[in-house]
């Protein structure tokens, strides 16, 4: 592997004593330091065995909890690449917590109302003619549901796109995952016949309208009251449905999917 000698750091012996720990921390901090960057070929096992001065299984330990994190993925027969971005760290985290602390829907969805009201917040004031344009469009191609996991794919990408309008990646990256994850819970209630899917989404076309024409009048304080009335909507929706009396979110069978939807979407990121 190339390198220059100016601005990376010569690879240190390591302790014998937990010395796939050390291994670990050193190479995660040149990847997130950019030394390895997104995409790139991750150094061979021998290659790193010799550089730390350790076994290739202690090396190959090291490289399985960078993979667990998701910035190395290892590709049988081709190596191993690095896949650093900052959306995959942030989705690897919540979803840890989250399964971690058995926290219930009704915390995720809370905790995403906040985030997408300040989004739209800053939307107001950062997004050109053109996006908000183009954020119209997306809201108004959910005012036909005939096909609903088409209608999902649309609904994914409207509320990705209003948080990219923030202009803040760490706001914009918190937002898609939590976003997704909101989401395949509705889409899950739905396949249990526990969620009038269609009916939610389709009441909801006027709220969503009336974000994108808070954007469109540039007023921050009118986005982040839409955004939550937007929100808030969304789950009195649901609330209020024919099924509300067997539907309780924060029941501990709910917390159980939110836990089983992190496992899923865990593997799916570090896969």
């Amino acid at each position: 592997m190339a390198e220059s000698t100016d601005d990376r750091r010569a690879y240190r012996t390591i302790e014998r004593v937990r010395a796939a720990d050390q291994i670990m921390e050193d190479l995660r901090d040149r990847i997130l330091r950019g030394e390895l960057p997104h995409g790139s070929r991750f150094p061979a096992d021998r290659d790193l065995a010799e550089r730390y001065g350790v076994s290739v299984a202690t090396v190959r330990e090291a490289v399985r909890a960078l993979a667990a994190m998701g910035l190395v993925r290892v590709r049988h027969g081709s190596g191993s690449f690095v896949t650093v971005r900052s959306e995959t760290l942030i989705a690897v985290s919540m979803a840890s917590v989250i399964q971690l602390e058995g926290s219930p829907a009704t915390d995720v969805m809370e905790i995403l109302g906040i985030l997408y009201s300040h989004a739209a917040g800053l939307a107001a004031r950062q997004a050109t003619d053109e996006e908000v344009a183009s954020l119209r469009a997306a809201a108004e191609r959910l005012a036909e549901l005939d096909d609903l996991d088409q209608a999902m794919k649309d609904l994914l990408h409207f509320l990705r796109q209003l948080s990219t309008l923030s202009r803040n990646p760490l706001l914009a990256a918190m937002c898609a995952f939590l976003g997704e994850v909101q989401v395949e819970l509705a889409i899950e209630l739905s396949e249990r016949r526990l969620l009038p899917l269609r009916e939610v989404a389709g009441a909801l076309y006027p709220d969503r309208i009336a974000v994108v024409e808070a954007l469109e009048a540039r007023d921050a304080d009118r986005a982040v009251r839409t955004t939550r009335a937007f929100h808030d909507h969304a789950l009195e929706l649901i609330n209020s449905s024919p099924t509300a009396r067997q539907i309780r979110i924060s029941d501990p069978s709910y917390t159980r999917l939110i836990s089983s939807l992190m496992s899923t979407k865990l593997a799916s990121i570090t896969r």
